[in-house]
């Protein structure tokens, strides 16, 4: 009699097979591999990614379609300057353009643009879109800022990998890189300010070393940082020189250097500037003596300043704030003050830690003149003046700086709070008692801990028109003409500029958002004046009411469109929609339909 063999299952088969055993030797290779330095450091870099990404998350799922809740005018004026960009590489770029305000155009560098950033990035403008580049690089900003300070902080300053991941996280995550991350591209991407650290950082070592070859090639590469800086954001340059003047001071009055090192630290110093000045003398031309250049920034340091009280404060963005605290400063987009008050402490604690250091000296000191310079002209707390005079006063007025908002100051102050941090973590490191190894870490990570970062909120808006989308605009206006959107596009609703941007700038328009000189005496100013017809236009936008008109304002109309070198009115779909079509049709005469838009040709 046969007997029949047991029937097979998965399960038993499961059971009956033993699991593969790991072996030492393996077990060793991977604990190896795990500790490898390369390893931990991208573990670090991915991390400050990832969390990059998750802070900007809702605004990449849809970057068309959305836009930052807190600031979407500026970020139409951003992907109007990165879509302008594309331009490089065509050969239809200039530093003064009139594809924005025809005819008078916009002077480039007298903005806050981000040029070399659109020009390397073009690509992606070109294949997704500007508003896909704009979403793009608000997280690489971020987490390119922390990555930058990681890399000083464990290659040149040579501190161990947890004191220089909680010092770059601080760098590129503060409170103020959030709130600046609100469409200010040009402040938040200062991965390259580490960069110029370390260049100066080299000179100064190649100078101790009496390697004078070596002080000057390090004052080229800073020469070549510094005008790539010029052409992403001078504000953040200039506030980076002015720290650095100042560490540099209290350092070398604490080390006493030789003449000899100082010498040498000068020829790089000198090589740096006089090669950046050669490089930077076209542009800064253009920017400060071309046209459409102003000679000051249109903010008034009486109103963008920070109040005192806003340095212990919780930023409405980070975890532990709340919306009450805005009333400390002048919005979202700028709370650079808002440490909170456990981190002021512990950097309190750091700097009679570390008193007896050169650096940390230098780091403290230069913090506490950024911070009393955000300030202002004179000392506010909690919203009541005080009548103290500022220390801002002494600066007021100076040529440049009266371009930098006072209460970005305080931007600077933060990496030096970074360092003092680093230092403090790499000092206690190594000391025997166990309560400070762990604890003073501990200590930092929990001052830290209430301004983590909350996820950026974004605001729905609409499509653009099918008009521009599509190219239908190219029937009404050749390549570089000049469409007048209606509504026209102001600083306070630039959003006609992105029917421009829809077609990589393709056409000019007048007026518009940007700075200019249009203020008193050619100062600074948000905007041009209006002409008539823009008055007009303005004025039914406004009420919805369509206006009576008369021959008068016909000619005026006339006059304006021939001013601004117009191809053609268009009308697309707005809440005044139909009281701007019967305007029009007064001033113009009946408008044709293109698509999903009301066109009228004007006749030159």
């Amino acid at each position: 009699m046969t007997r029949t063999a047991p029937l097979r299952t998965p399960l038993r088969d499961s059971v009956a097979a033993p699991a593969p055993e790991i072996t030492e030797g393996t077990r060793d290779r991977l604990i190896r591999a795990v500790r490898r330095p390369w390893l931990r450091d991208v573990a670090v870099l991915a991390a400050f990614v990832a969390f990059a990404l998750w802070l900007v998350h809702d605004l990449l799922a849809d970057p068309h379609g959305r836009a930052l809740g807190q600031n979407p005018t500026d970020q139409a004026l951003y992907e109007w300057f990165l879509s302008y960009d594309t331009h490089v590489w065509t050969g239809d770029f200039s530093l003064v353009t009139d594809r924005l305000n025809s005819p008078d155009g916009v002077n480039l560098l007298a903005n806050t643009t981000v040029i070399a950033l659109g020009v390397v990035l073009a690509p992606i403008t070109l294949i997704f879109g500007a508003p896909v580049t704009f979403a793009l690089l608000v997280p690489v900003n971020l987490a390119g800022t922390a990555i930058a300070w990681y890399l000083l902080f464990t290659r040149t300053v040579r501190a161990g990998r947890f004191a220089s991941a909680v010092g770059a996280a601080l760098c590129g995550f503060a409170p103020g890189m959030i709130s600046q991350s609100n469409a200010h591209l040009h402040i938040t991407a200062q991965w390259l300010v580490p960069a110029m650290i370390w260049a100066v950082v080299r000179m100064w070592r190649a100078a101790q070393a009496g390697d004078r070859h070596r002080s000057v090639t390090s004052g080229l590469l800073l020469a070549v940082l510094v005008s790539l800086q010029v052409l992403i954001g001078e504000e953040t340059l200039f506030l980076t020189a002015l720290t650095l003047v100042v560490v540099t001071i209290v350092y070398a009055v604490m080390r006493r250097p030789s003449r000899a090192d100082m010498g040498r630290f000068l020829a790089g110093l000198g090589t740096a500037i006089g090669v950046a000045a050669a490089l930077l003398a076209g542009p800064l031309l253009t920017q400060f003596a071309g046209r459409q250049s102003v000679p000051d920034g249109p903010f008034s340091p009486d109103y963008f300043y920070a109040d005192l009280a806003s340095f212990g404060a919780f930023s409405p963005l980070s975890i532990a704030g709340s919306p009450d605290s805005l009333r400390l400063s002048t919005g979202y987009t700028e709370l650079n003050t808002f440490l909170g008050w456990p981190l002021l402490i512990m950097t309190v604690v750091a700097i009679i830690w570390l008193r007896r250091q050169a650096v940390a000296v230098a780091c403290a000191v230069a913090a506490l003149i950024m911070s009393l310079l955000s300030l202002g002209p004179r000392v506010v707390i909690d919203r009541e003046s005080t009548g103290i005079p500022g220390l801002y006063r002494i600066i007021h007025g100076l040529p440049v700086v009266d371009g930098a908002l006072p209460m970005r100051f305080a931007l600077a102050a933060v990496p030096l709070i970074a360092i003092l941090l680093v230092y403090l973590i790499e000092d206690v490191r190594t000391r025997p008692t166990s309560a400070l190894r762990y604890g003073v870490p501990a200590l930092v990570l929990a001052a830290l801990a209430p301004i983590l970062p909350t996820p950026l909120p974004t605001t729905e808006r609409d499509p653009v028109p099918v008009f521009y989308r599509e190219g239908y605009w190219r029937q009404c206006a050749p390549e570089g003409g000049v469409i007048v959107p209606l509504p026209i596009a102001t600083p306070p609703a630039p959003e006609p500029m992105r029917y421009a941007v829809a077609t990589n700038v393709a056409f000019g328009m007048p007026e518009g958002f940007f700075i200019g000189p249009y203020g008193r005496a050619r100062r600074a100013s948000i905007g041009t004046y209006k002409r008539p017809t823009s008055l007009l236009i303005a004025d039914v936008t406004k009420t919805g009411r369509a206006r009576d008109v008369n021959d008068t304002d016909r000619a005026l109309a006339r006059r304006d469109f021939a001013y601004w070198k117009a191809d053609c009115v268009v009308l697309t779909q707005t809440p005044s929609e139909d009281a701007l079509r019967l305007t029009m049709n007064r001033l113009l005469g009946p408008g044709e339909q293109i698509a999903d838009a009301t066109v009228w040709r004007i006749k030159r």
